[in-house]
This record gives structure tokens, C-alpha cells and sequence, in this order.
């Protein structure tokens, strides 16, 4: 896969990490199917209501935690067998939606079949969370500091294109095909993306193991950065509101497009498409920008448009049908405004934290920010919810007040990080956490870097690079 972009004698020190890079790219083609729109219009088709359809999506998410407690595993076991242990078993619960969508087209859905989505999804996020929580630490451990932000930011791009094109896929199946036996064919690339990612994290070599991991220390240490005041917790009170407003509106949005304006499933994947395309394309002009700006103005820039993405929508759904070249535009907005949040955040937070305790800091932000905005679909769900003689709905009133709500709340985020301090004398060395922008949850992955490797203390070295683990003990 690497060497479609560049050759082995042009990166020598990237040669034994590229596997890693494809690893990147065939998983894509899992989780955008797996736990993405196509998961969520599968629900839709099954006769799910928006609170079945909110549980689904939030699993990935509310199951974070489950990454922390899997650390103690990493001592035990290593960083490359948990991890392959955690992709063997999700594998596994990607043939329930296949079987379904094969009984679903032969003699129609049943009603067991949503209960038994939701709760394939359940498992296939609980044994990622497992595996999940070596990925990161691992890849900190094997690529070297010379190349890892040249490797983290391929990392981003692979699964960006990866992204696009498992969409363009799936939105030309869905307009080729019958909808089961294009969900049954998608499922197919989900299971064959799988086993591909599986086979790449095989080539790549294992890491020392780390030393076992206080998690009382982790416990105790918890509460004193969310309870006591600092800036560190007024930019996690942001991020978190944050996270609650916008990570309902992926599901909900393909969820409405089905049922309120019948658009067809091909155009609703097309509209993932623009969205990603947004994140691409403003994740390539902030790369050259923020550094000189700062994390601040792009924070600001995203939550004005959310603001703009929030009316359009509001005055859409009482219109429907008569804006779809709006839709779009807005597809497109979303994927812009989530680049400038989430990279302004990778450069803001290393700035309101200590340098000791990053580790353990970052990892309580990407808790916190998974656990509350995974919450926000299983709520918004029970209150979205409409019965009607053809079965579960949606709510379109209660659904425009939850962009009311969006709207006023992007507005009050605004004016409070406005007010954010940010020192820009004194530059601070990004995090870079491959698939960041698309995957947030992946930063409480970064606990696990509390220990020193072959060293029984249980804190990071301050001498140690920001965020990185020392180069020495990670060889």
C-alpha cells in the first residue's frame, strides 16, 4: 500500500512501520461500514427507531472506557497480541449483519433483527475498545521520532481516502443493487477489510512490553484534574459540550434524509462523501496555517460554521426536499468545521497541561469527551423518537430543536473560547495521534504511556518529549 505513494528507498527509516500504513487503510474500510452510515441505514431498513439507531452508533464511544481497563492487559500480554487478539474477535460479529442481510432479503426483516444489530455492534466496539488500547502506544513504540509526524499525518490521509472510496462504493451499490444485497456486499468489503488490517498488524514488529500500570494511581490522580480549576479544565468543560452537539448529527442526519425526504441511500452516502472531503481538504489547509495562527482562531472558525450548519437546518426541515443543494453544503460545512476543531485541539491542548502528566490529561480529555458525547445519540434518541401506523419515525419538530439547541449552545461555546488563553511565544509540540480528526476516541489510547518501558515507575520521565515515550526505553 505505501508504496503507491512513495518508495522504500525514499523513507528507509519508515520501511519496517509501513504495514502500519496499510493497516490505516483497510481498517477504514471496516468501521466507516461497520459503525458508520451504512450501519445506521441497515437499522433504518431493519424498522429501527431513533433510539435504537442512537444506541448503535454510540457504542463506540460510551465503550471507551473499556480501552482504560485494557491497559492492564498490555503488561501481561504485549501491545501486538492484544491488539490482535481485540481485531481477531470484532471480525467475528461482522457475519451477524451479513447472515441478516441474506435472511432479510430472502423472506424479509424481522423483528429480533434490530435487538440483534444493535448488540453485534455492541460486541464488535467492545473487543475493538480491547485492541484499541495498544494501537497507539504501540506505533509510538516502533516508528521512530525522526518520522513520526510524517507517519501519523500519512496515517490520516490513507484513512481519509480510504474513507471516501468505501462511501463512493457503498453509495454506487446501494444505486446498483437491491438494498440487501447491497448491504450484504458491503458487509463483505467490511469482513475483507478486517482480515487485510489483521494481516498488516501480523508484519509488524512488537514493542517491549511496559511495566504494570497503577490504575489506583490513575483513579486518584482523576478527580484532582476534573475537580480543581484550571485551564486545563475550562478547555475540557468546552470540548465536552462540544462533542454532545455534534456527535448526534451524523446518524440522525442520514436517519432523517431516509425517512423524512425518502431521498434514496446512494445520495445519503454521497452526502458522507462531501463530508469527508470537507475533513480532507481542511485538514490539508490547516496543516499549513496553524502553526502561525494559532488553535484559538480555528476553534472560532469551526464553531461559526456549526452555527451556519445549525439554521440551515433549522429552516430545512420545514421545507424538506427544496434545499438538497443546501444538504450538501451543509455535508460539506460539518467536515470542514470537525478538521478545525479537532486539529486546533491537537495543537491547544499540549498547551494547557503539564508536561508530566500529559499522558494521563490527554487520555481524561479523550475519556470524557467519547464517554459524554457517545451519551448524547442514546438521549437524543428517546426524545426523537415517533411512532406512526408505518412504525418507528422521527420526531421533525423535536429534531429541530435539537439544532435550536446546537445553534445557542456553538454560540456560548464561542464566546467562552474566545476567552481561552494561549501562549504562542513559547510553541509547544502538537499531539499527533494517528486518525485523530476522524476517530477522537482514539487519544485516550495515550494512558497507557504513564510508564516508562523496562522500568517500574508508574509516571512518565520529564525529560521525556512531549507526549512522546522516551526514545531509549522504546526501542
Amino acid at each position: 500500500m505505501w508504496r503507491w505513494f512513495t518508495r522504500a528507498q525514499d523513507d528507509p527509516a519508515l520501511r519496517p512501520v509501513r504495514p502500519g500504513l496499510s493497516f490505516a487503510f483497510f481498517n477504514a474500510l471496516t468501521w466507516q461500514i461497520g459503525i458508520g452510515t451504512p450501519m445506521v441505514l441497515f437499522a433504518e431498513q431493519l424498522g429501527a427507531s431513533p433510539a435504537q439507531v442512537g444506541l448503535a452508533y454510540a457504542w463506540v464511544f460510551v465503550l471507551t472506557p473499556v480501552q482504560i481497563l485494557s491497559t492492564a492487559l498490555l503488561p501481561r500480554f504485549g501491545f501486538k497480541r492484544v491488539m490482535l487478539g481485540g481485531w481477531r474477535m470484532r471480525s467475528v460479529f461482522l457475519a451477524v449483519p451479513m447472515v441478516m442481510a441474506v435472511i432479510a432479503g430472502g423472506w424479509g426483516p424481522r423483528t429480533w433483527m434490530v435487538q440483534a444489530l444493535v448488540w453485534s455492534v455492541f460486541l464488535f466496539c467492545f473487543f475493538r475498545a480491547i485492541g484499541v488500547s495498544a494501537i497507539t502506544p504501540w506505533l509510538y513504540a516502533i516508528v521512530p521520532s525522526s518520522v513520526r509526524g510524517r507517519y501519523f499525518a500519512s496515517d490520516q490521509y490513507l484513512a481519509g481516502i480510504a474513507g471516501v472510496l468505501t462511501l463512493l462504493v457503498c453509495a454506487g451499490l446501494f444505486a446498483l443493487l437491491p438494498v440487501y444485497p447491497a448491504l450484504l456486499l458491503q458487509y463483505g468489503i467490511a469482513v475483507a477489510g478486517s482480515l487485510l488490517s489483521y494481516r498488516a498488524l501480523r508484519q509488524l514488529p512488537d514493542a517491549p512490553r511496559p511495566a504494570p500500570i497503577s490504575l489506583a494511581e490513575v483513579a486518584r490522580a482523576t478527580p484532582r484534574h476534573l475537580l480543581t480549576p484550571s485551564p486545563f479544565r475550562r478547555y475540557l468543560g468546552l470540548a465536552l459540550w462540544f462533542s454532545v452537539i455534534t456527535t448526534p448529527i451524523a446518524p440522525f442526519g442520514a436517519y432523517y434524509l431516509k425517512v423524512g425526504p425518502g431521498l434514496s441511500l446512494s445520495a445519503i452516502m454521497l452526502f458522507e462523501v462531501v463530508r469527508y472531503l470537507g475533513v480532507i481538504l481542511a485538514a490539508w489547509v490547516l496543516a499549513r496555517r496553524i502553526d502561525a495562527t494559532g488553535a484559538r482562531p480555528f476553534m472560532l472558525l469551526g464553531l461559526a460554521i456549526y452555527v451556519l450548519v445549525a439554521g440551515f437546518w433549522w429552516f430545512y426541515l420545514r421545507m424538506p426536499g427544496a434545499a438538497v443543494a443546501g444538504v450538501f453544503g451543509s455535508y460539506f460545512l460539518v467536515g470542514v468545521a470537525t478538521s478545525c476543531w479537532g486539529i486546533a485541539s491537537l495543537n491547544y491542548l499540549p498547551k494547557v497541561v503539564s508536561e508530566v502528566e500529559r499522558p494521563l490529561m490527554v487520555s481524561i480529555h479523550g475519556a470524557v469527551t467519547s464517554l459524554c458525547g457517545g451519551l448524547a445519540p442514546i438521549v437524543w434518541g428517546l426524545f426523537l423518537r415517533s411512532e406512526s401506523a408505518a412504525g418507528a419515525g422521527l420526531d421533525v419538530s423535536v429534531f429541530g430543536w435539537f439544532f435550536v439547541s446546537g445553534f445557542v449552545s456553538a454560540c456560548a461555546i464561542s464566546w467562552l473560547a474566545a476567552r481561552l488563553p494561549e501562549d504562542r511565544s513559547a510553541p509547544v509540540e502538537p499531539l499527533m495521534i494517528g486518525n485523530a480528526v476522524l476517530r477522537p476516541m482514539r487519544a485516550m489510547t495515550y494512558l497507557v504511556n504513564l510508564v516508562d518501558v523496562g522500568r517500574p515507575s508508574s509516571t512518565t520521565r520529564a525529560d521525556a518529549s512531549p507526549g512522546v515515550p522516551p526514545a531509549d526505553t522504546r526501542k
